[in-house]
């Protein structure tokens, strides 16, 4: 093995399944205790998701309604990953830091506005 191998890139089959399942299940676990803005989302989610489901729409309409949901809590989990490496690296104020943790934000401000658009044109029937 050379030295810049990762040793637990050889796992294979169900068991990596597994183990990528566990982490996973920490990762959102990790979210849901330490970041207020995606356990917003989930309630938002969670209110939001049943509702899709009992409107009287199509099935496309439903599963747009679910799918940018669902597309804000990945792109929350994905700045808080951005917000919790910039950390990692430094607290230090740098512009390249503040640069990526304002694009992580725009991005979930973006997935915010997807989710009004969507919920407003099938509601209104647009």
């Amino acid at each position: 093995m050379e030295p810049t191998e990762n040793p637990y890139k050889g796992i294979t089959g169900a068991r990596r399944i597994w183990r990528a399942c566990g982490y996973s299940l920490d990762g959102l676990k990790v979210a849901y205790r330490g970041e207020a803005a995606f356990r917003q989302l989930v309630w938002l989610a969670l209110v939001l998701i049943p509702i899709a489901c009992v409107l009287p729409v199509s099935a496309v309409a439903k599963a747009l309604l679910i799918a940018c949901v669902v597309l804000s809590l990945v792109v929350e989990l994905l700045n808080s990953a951005i917000e919790a490496a910039i950390d990692r690296i430094s607290l230090e104020r740098h512009p390249l830091s503040k640069a990526s943790k304002d694009m992580g934000s725009a991005a979930q401000m973006l997935s915010l506005f997807l989710i009004a658009v969507v919920w407003g044109l099938v509601l209104l029937g647009g």
